[in-house]
This record gives C-alpha cells, structure tokens and sequence, in this order.
C-alpha cells in the first residue's frame, strides 16, 4: 500500500522449514532453518554442541529417505569417525528461527566443550578493518537482496579477505553453516580469523565462534550481557553496534588498534 492507492504484486520471501538432525540414525536436534547448506549447518551444529571438532570427526552425512520413494531434504544423518563419542540420549533439542537454544547450556558446559583456547590468539586488526566488514558482509547478501528476510554470517581473514559467507532466517544457523564449512574444510580452529554476523550477538553465537576458535566477533547491534561474559571469559574479541567509522568494544580491545576512535564500552 502506499499513498494514492494500492497495488499487487508478487514478492519474494524467505525460506523457513524444519531440519531434524539425526546421529547415526538418532534423533539429536530439530533446527527451523533456510533450506541451502543443509550438511554445513549439521556439521557446524555438532561443533558447537562440542560432538566433533575437525574433519576427521566426521565420517558422512546423508539425506534421509525413511523408507519412502522420494529422500526427504529435510532429515539429515550424520555419521561419526571412528572413536568419536556419541551425544548422550536424551538431548534432543528443538531450536526456532529467532533465539537459539536459548538457556539449555549453562557457562559449565561451554567450558567443558571448548577444545581450543582463543584467549593466546595473537590476532591483530584495525579499527578501519572491523568497520568495514559490515558493508564487506552486506555485499554478499545475494538472497537478502530479494527478499530483506534473511541474517547473515560471514568468516574474514585478518586482511579483510571473505572466506565464507552464509545466510538464513536464523543468525545462529548462518553461523553454524560457516562454521561446519570450515570444519569440512579442515580449516578448524579458525585462528586468526574475524567472524562478523547481522543483527545483535547472543550467548549462543559466543559459544559457536569459541568452540570453532574464532578470537574475534562482530556484530552490527548489541551484545546480550551473558554474551558478554562469555567472551570475556573465553579471552574472545567481541564488538558491536559496528556502523559507519564507530564501534563498541565489549571485551578484547587489545586486538584492535586505533583504539581513539572507538567507543569502547568494558562494562
């Protein structure tokens, strides 16, 4: 609608349908998630829940057919390498679109996840560096170009250089597709490496850059307060509200130079 009158049109919208990721043949999670990177988003969920670490923890990951004619796209399967754990029964998770797995770890179990410290990264960037990637990450965006639906996360080098850049209706499984095509790459732990996502930056995302290696996150809005302590906690950079020449640093500035124009925030 718009004044003077009314029009019809088609319009373009994302895409949300459910993903049930199954470990070896058991159920283990339901994520509401874009269709596009399926086996990427498995293998970056498991990271993240602490299952696997590197490519050798993963032997395959299928469609599921269930016995019917047509293999449904949205069940996956993933098998572990060899002397990998399997996740203990009864953790079958469900997550949305919106928020995450809000509140079903607590900050002990990150700690007893992690497999990789952050805090002895040597990365250093400048401020110049964090607040292009804003811009550098929006003009990847191909499927948020038409439907303006859609999060996005994408993995930098520490020159600026875009590795991965992934998109979908969930931040926190945009982040998992880049970080399962790391693992798949063998490229974990992602030392060195500047994860930058839209909209704020929850515990949940915290958590996954951590436990993929990541030192430094940044977001274009603000950090939640347990986001907060856990990347202090974890020795992680973590920026926020990165618009235009200005940015709040909420732990770890001293990744980042030029510390005079920035807007540091320690509280």
């Amino acid at each position: 609608m718009h004044e003077g009158g009314t029009t019809t049109r088609p319009d373009s919208l994302a895409v949300e349908e459910p993903l049930e990721i199954r470990v070896g043949g058991d159920s283990f999670a339901v994520t509401m998630r874009t269709p596009g990177d399926d086996f990427e988003l498995a293998a970056g969920f498991l990271v993240s829940e602490g299952v696997i670490g590197g490519a050798g923890d993963l032997a395959g990951i299928r469609y599921c057919d269930d016995g019917r004619p047509d293999p449904s796209a949205n069940i996956v399967d993933v098998s572990l390498g060899a002397g990998v754990a399997r996740p203990g029964t009864g953790r079958r998770f469900y997550t949305s679109s919106s928020c995450g797995i809000c509140g079903k770890d607590s900050l002990d179990a990150v700690r007893t996840s992690a497999r990789w410290s952050v805090a002895d990264d040597d990365l250093t960037v400048s401020a110049d560096l964090v607040a292009s990637l804003p811009d550098r990450l929006r003009e990847g965006q191909a499927v948020f170009d038409r439907t303006g639906g859609l999060h996005a996360a994408g993995l930098f080098t520490d020159t600026g250089e875009l590795l991965c850049l992934r998109e979908d209706v969930g931040r926190h499984n945009a982040v998992d597709k880049v970080v399962g095509w790391a693992l798949m790459q063998g490229l974990l732990p992602l030392r060195g490496r500047l994860l930058q996502v839209s909209g704020r930056t929850s515990f949940e995302l915290v958590q996954k850059a951590w436990l993929a290696g990541i030192p430094l996150l940044s977001a274009v809005s603000a950090p939640s307060t347990l986001a907060v302590d856990l990347a202090a906690e974890a020795g992680m950079t973590l920026t926020g509200f990165v618009r235009g020449a200005s940015m709040n640093i909420y732990a770890g500035g001293q990744r980042i130079t030029s510390p005079r124009r920035l807007a540091q925030d320690m509280e």
